[in-house]
């Protein structure tokens, strides 16, 4: 008698639901670098909190600051500023 197959044995899984764009997304250092750049291009609304990403590169801050978009000057403002109270 044939056993019947373990779900993970039936074959590919179906796809995971498509990913929420979200400020924590946004923010969130181990989020892949092609998720940042969805953001940064697609939902202005979220590029502020891409400056507080700490894995995001010049590139996307660069896109980011010449793109603009609500609280992204204040982020930066807001980021040149802890850089200057870490400078002796």
């Amino acid at each position: 008698m044939k056993r019947a197959a373990a779900p993970h044995e039936r074959g590919p899984k179906p796809p995971e639901p498509p990913m929420r764009l979200t400020a924590q997304v946004a923010c969130d250092p181990n989020t892949a670098e092609d998720v940042l750049w969805t953001i940064a291009e697609r939902a202005p609304e979220l590029r502020m909190w891409l400056i507080a990403n700490p894995s995001a590169s010049a590139e996307l801050l660069e896109y980011v600051a010449q793109r603009g978009g609500p609280g992204v000057a204040r982020g930066f403002e807001v980021l040149f500023g802890a850089m200057d109270d870490r400078i002796p």
